[in-house]
């Protein structure tokens, strides 16, 4: 587990702190798409972001087909009334299509995806036919041109099959390789720097000297860094140094789009660290009204944006995941989407001081009836790590409310692909 946060230039560099919205949207105006961009093969593909729309380049599908196994005949072959009999002619399979033309009274035995032949219009479920050696039966009432897929009727010639921007999921890569597309234009990765700071923490599987506890942070942020599919860049722990904070910094500066830092600093070290980043960039500001997350620090360090995350495992992860990770999907060329939120009856008394945004840890799940419940995970404080662990999700308090009493209605937001 990480230190526990210190007072330090975050608590009282802005009086005002902002709310949640204000930040979101000044962090946004800060943030433009990467240029750039690399051709990578279709099986790299997965969770890149597009750099140029991809057009369709045939029709998909190519031919008519079958969209059932059983019958393919032409609908001006059906009788009048009653039962239609039609002379078994051969077979379409997939891959191997009926290579003559249908003539009159013809039909042939098909299977799914199979081409439909030239003369047939229409295709039977095989179910409803009954087959006297050569002789195949249609009952009164079959209809005409039904269970026949047409060509262009999933995607046509020409059309946008995936718009630039878009993040390539695995229903994608499919898409792409039904079009005969092996390689595709992608925005380049963001490159993120990232360390901690502070004598007190030693690396996972080092032996922890006295006073000491284990670097968490830095493994989180990797995992979380991960998921989003970016050029990972990770620095270590810092020590608490001017010449050495300062040579972080520089570094992290001049190498990456994005620089994030956990933990915060003595109150004794607090005023050079903030004048070392205001002499190599910009702090916009250093508060949020939420719980947990409120000592976050944004701003610039040269062309790199600057994430200052709280010290404490469970602010890291909220506001990386409400800041940070907008952020990252802007720089990719993508529109944000703000994390799915929906209602639930919560199972618990929650306490909560108006005035802030609060996040706290849940279990969503469904009751007796279907409907969505969430329960509480207990402690609440920002260093309960294994609250967050066993969460699933947040429970989101707006800022104007007080306590929430057990059986209210609250927002949720599930944390499943999130973490």
């Amino acid at each position: 587990m990480s230190r526990k946060q210190p007072a330090t230039c975050m608590d009282e560099f802005d009086p005002h702190a902002r709310t949640v919205e204000q930040a979101l949207a000044h962090i946004r105006a800060l943030t433009q798409p990467l240029r750039g961009m690399e051709r990578v093969f279709l099986r790299d593909a997965l969770d890149r972001v597009l750099a140029r729309d991809v057009p369709a380049r045939m029709d998909v599908p190519p031919e008519r087909n079958a969209a059932m196994d059983g019958y393919a005949f032409a609908g001006r072959d059906l009788g009048a009334g009653g039962e239609t009999r039609l002379r078994l002619a051969g077979q379409s399979l997939a891959g191997h299509p009926f290579t003559g033309t249908l003539g009159p009274g013809e039909c042939v035995r098909i299977m799914t995806g199979a081409v439909v032949p030239e003369g047939a219009d229409s295709v039977i479920m095989q179910e409803r036919v009954e087959v006297r050696g050569e002789t195949v039966v249609l009952p009164a009432g079959t209809g005409q041109g039904e269970n026949v897929r047409l060509p262009g009727q999933d995607v046509r010639r020409g059309d946008v099959v995936l718009a630039t921007g878009r993040r390539i999921n695995a229903a994608d890569v499919g898409l792409l390789a039904s079009q005969g597309i092996a390689e595709v234009d992608v925005v380049r990765r963001p490159v993120v720097a990232y360390f901690s700071t502070g004598d007190e923490l030693c690396g996972v599987g080092q032996p922890l000297a006295p006073g000491q506890i284990y670097d968490s942070n830095r493994h989180t942020l990797y995992a979380l860094l991960r998921r989003m599919n970016v050029e990972i860049r990770d620095m270590g722990v810092i020590p608490d140094e001017p010449e050495a904070i300062v040579a972080a910094f520089t570094e992290a500066r001049n190498t990456a789009d994005m620089v994030i830092t956990t933990g915060g600093v003595s109150v004794g070290d607090a005023d050079y660290v903030k004048q070392t980043l205001e002499q190599l960039g910009r702090i916009d500001f250093w508060k949020i009204a939420m719980k947990p997350g409120r000592p976050l620090a944004f701003g610039r360090l040269g062309d790199a944006l600057f994430f200052g995350l709280p010290g404490n495992p469970v602010s890291t992860m909220a506001t990386f995941i409400l800041f940070v990770r907008p952020a990252l999907q802007r720089l990719m060329g993508m529109e944000p989407q703000a994390p799915l939120t929906l209602r639930a009856r919560c199972l618990n008394r929650l306490r909560k001081v108006p005035g802030r945004t609060d996040y706290q840890r849940g279990i969503l799940s469904q009751d007796e009836t279907g409907r969505p419940v969430v329960s509480t995970t207990g402690l609440q404080g920002s260093h309960v790590l294994s609250s967050m662990s066993r969460a699933n999700a947040f429970i989101v308090i707006p800022r104007e409310a007080g306590d929430v009493e057990e059986g209210a209605e609250v927002d949720v937001m599930p944390l499943e692909g999130l973490l």
